[in-house]
């Protein structure tokens, strides 16, 4: 069994029986004596010590390490794609806007905008280029946001208001393309980087290297590798940006698989005859629940979340969905006791497929 921090009454108990055990006629359990309030505070400062051991001993391994120590087991166990080590930090979004106005106005570089996100909140952003108007026609010019993360973020369509615009520049811009912007990494996707980083150690360019070498860009959160896929010699690796490409499903977009096709280019084998970085392509998954004992709206949103969860955890491209899988994500959901799923197995068609789920149909 592990250990455990004794309690502060064990421990005090304990320190009373050590000095009646080591001074003769002594008795340190008499309410208000001098040997009893010396002993309970001796009891206590030994309580203090053993907690805090107890909690360092948590932070000597990173599958329990809280946030300061973790981020301590990741600079030394992690390099990512732009140099830095440990937590993968958010990035700014970048992209294209369009403009338009009176012919001949210059646009100056560092022109900053804005655009309200949700809750509200307002997002800055700045042009990286001077351009000069060609007239009521759309003029393109490359921005980036001023706040990290996802927020900084937008659909194409999405208007922006200049700040302090020059004179012959219409009211508002247009996004063209706006993304990029990722938040800083969780303590759970550092946790499980790390961890894979120490049971999987560089290997000069095995299937795990690579995995290792996708995680490393920003936004990627799962990767798998397949050797000899396309022929001998040759390496297939997929991914997945389950935040960056919420919208997606997290399935990546082109500029995504270009961008960490780039990187791992940078520390592959040069012995490797071909690399293959694609996106998976999404294989839905139709369930099927019936007679569900407590049918109602909260229980359904339980199930899908739950359904979720386990898709994300057990699926991998090429992989079958096993009818037991569903059966224990429904199982987890919060308010289910009794229910009849309508399902078999269901295969993927080749590698390329990563099972998503699907409809989820009741009665």
């Amino acid at each position: 069994m592990p250990w455990a921090t004794p309690s502060l009454r064990d421990v005090r108990a304990a320190v009373r029986d050590y000095v009646r055990g080591t001074l003769p006629g002594a008795d340190a359990s008499i309410p208000n004596s001098v040997l009893r309030v010396m002993s309970d505070v001796t009891g206590a400062v030994c309580h203090l010590t053993l907690q805090y051991v107890d909690w360092l001993s948590k932070q000597l391994l990173p599958d329990t390490a809280e946030t300061e120590f973790l981020d301590r087991h990741g600079d030394i166990w992690l390099t990512n794609a732009d140099g830095t080590t440990g937590r993968k930090l958010a990035t700014l979004a970048s992209g294209t806007i369009t403009l338009t106005g009176v012919a001949g106005t210059i646009v100056p570089q560092y022109m900053q905008l804005a655009r309200t996100a949700g809750a509200g909140q307002s997002v800055s952003y700045e042009t990286l280029q001077q351009i000069t108007l060609a007239g009521e026609v759309p003029n393109p010019v490359t921005i980036r946001a001023l706040q990290t993360g996802t927020i900084g973020n937008a659909d194409a369509g999405t208007l922006m208001e200049p700040i302090n615009p020059p004179q012959g520049l219409d009211g508002s811009a247009t996004v063209v393309q706006l993304y990029g912007g990722t938040d800083d990494e969780t303590d759970d996707e550092l946790r499980a980087r790390v961890l894979k980083r120490i049971r999987e150690p560089p290997m000069g360019g095995d299937a795990y290297d690579y995995e290792q070498w996708a995680l490393a860009v920003p936004g990627v959160t799962r990767a798998w590798s397949f050797p000899q896929e396309m022929g001998v010699g040759t390496m297939t690796l997929r991914f997945m940006m389950d935040d960056l490409r919420r919208d997606y499903g997290g399935f990546p977009q082109p500029d995504d698989v270009a961008a960490v096709a780039a990187y791992i280019d940078t520390v592959r084998p040069v012995t490797v005859k071909d690399m293959f970085v694609v996106a998976p392509i999404p294989y839905p998954v139709n369930i099927r629940i019936s007679y569900l004992d407590i049918d109602n709206m909260s229980t359904h949103g339980a199930i899908e979340a739950s359904l979720l969860a386990e898709f994300y955890n057990r699926q991998k491209p090429g992989t079958t969905w096993f009818r037991a899988w569903s059966d224990q994500g429904i199982m987890n959901a919060s308010g289910v006791n009794a229910y009849d799923l309508v399902a078999d197995d269901v295969p993927m068609p080749s590698n390329g497929y990563l099972a998503v789920l699907g409809d989820i149909v009741y009665g």
